[in-house]
């Protein structure tokens, strides 16, 4: 897109927003080496999240105190070492994490490059279930499943679905022409990051062509649905919230 008119994609509503990497703004966090942070959904535009975008020089660390927030982390680029507590491994692209609320998490050693989004969010305790626990894991070890019957549009789920975790992250692939089957309208919030591919996502009354490193924010009960296009799939890591009263 241009700048010289002031042209973007990035559009902002009171229910929705499309974030395009071409305004992405650096900020600037304490006990961050060489690791750049970037805000792309927070409170401060309506969401109950965050979604935090770190861009990683090499050897590059991230220190996220713990505290009442919790934090799930994919990385799309490059390798880092995260350490959750007292456990730490080493992930590559497809990795991914969830550090408990009150655990100090860590992002080490990066590589040149690295992407990492994590999404944050206060944890909600539910009456006489267990804290949830750490977890580690890499997308492409788990087996996408058809969405509602249909093998064209695969779900991969990451975190456990049991009643401890108040949040999750999924992976959506569509083949080319594969579609949501109906539009969503509910009460969970979503987070998403175009990870592959390109498309046209429908959020409220507005169509918006989409494509790899494009983020969305949808509020509660914002109508959404989305077509792949172009010869390639479609991809796209999303956030939720589930498993909690209103």
């Amino acid at each position: 897109m241009s700048a010289l008119f002031g042209e973007t994609r990035t559009r902002v509503a009171a229910s929705h927003a499309l974030i395009t990497d071409d305004g992405h703004v650096p900020s600037a966090l304490p006990d961050f080496k060489d690791a750049t942070p970037y805000f792309l959904i927070a409170p401060a535009m309506g969401a109950d999240f965050t979604q935090l975008l770190i861009r990683f020089a090499a050897r590059g660390s991230a220190l996220l105190p713990a505290g009442e927030l919790e934090t799930a982390l994919y990385v799309h680029a490059g390798s880092c070492k995260v350490r959750i507590g007292s456990e730490s491994k080493v992930l590559t692209v497809g990795g991914y994490a969830f550090c408990p609320a009150d655990t100090l998490l860590e992002i080490s050693a990066a590589r040149a490059g690295t992407a990492v989004t994590c999404f944050r969010k206060v944890f909600e305790p539910l009456e006489g279930w267990k804290c949830p626990e750490p977890v580690f894991g890499n997308a492409a070890k788990i087996k996408g499943k058809p969405f509602l019957g249909n093998p064209r549009a695969l779900l991969k789920t990451l975190l456990p679905e049991d009643f401890r975790y108040d949040m999750a992250i999924n992976i959506f692939t569509y083949e080319p022409g594969a579609t949501l089957p109906f539009v969503e309208t509910h009460l969970m919030e979503h987070g998403l990051l175009m990870l592959e591919g390109q498309g046209v996502y429908r959020l409220e009354e507005q169509y918006y062509p989409v494509k790899t490193g494009d983020v969305i924010w949808m509020a509660p009960y914002c109508p959404q649905w989305f077509v792949a296009m172009g010869d390639t799939p479609a991809s796209y890591l999303y956030y939720k919230n589930v498993n909690r009263f209103a």
